[in-house]
């Protein structure tokens, strides 16, 4: 199964930025799929997640009220609307892909998802 993301780039604070993470393959129905983000020297750090069967949606705080997860099952694809970015936004964004189901707080943890995409940059400037 391969995750393809796209959608970063540079953007100025306030600004609006849309990730896409498209799977080659129909794999998460049972499952769920996440964004989280890398700066330099930090640990992966979760940002949102999605159930995909029931389309239920969970967020880190520092994104919360900014950010909206989404998914479009026809495309399996996973979306990251996200707002008002701030320049503490900027890392490298990767979406991830876990095919079974699991209890809730397993979502916010990277060992919990099976396949990863390959990372998009975002840049928000003050």
């Amino acid at each position: 199964v391969q995750l393809q993301a796209s959608g970063g780039g540079s953007v100025q604070a306030g600004g609006f930025l849309r990730l896409s993470c498209a799977a080659s393959e129909r794999t998460f129905s049972s499952g769920a799929m996440g964004w989280f983000r890398q700066i330099p020297g930090k640990e992966r750090e979760f940002v949102a997640a999605i159930i995909w069967s029931r389309g239920s949606t969970h967020y880190a705080n520092s994104v919360k009220g900014r950010f909206t997860i989404s998914r479009d099952s026809a495309k399996n694809t996973v979306y990251l609307q996200m707002n008002f970015l701030k320049p503490e936004d900027t890392a490298v964004y990767y979406c991830a892909g876990r095919e079974e189901s699991t209890i809730v707080g397993r979502l916010f943890t990277p060992s919990s998802y099976n396949y990863w995409g390959q990372g998009t940059h975002v840049t928000v400037s003050s």
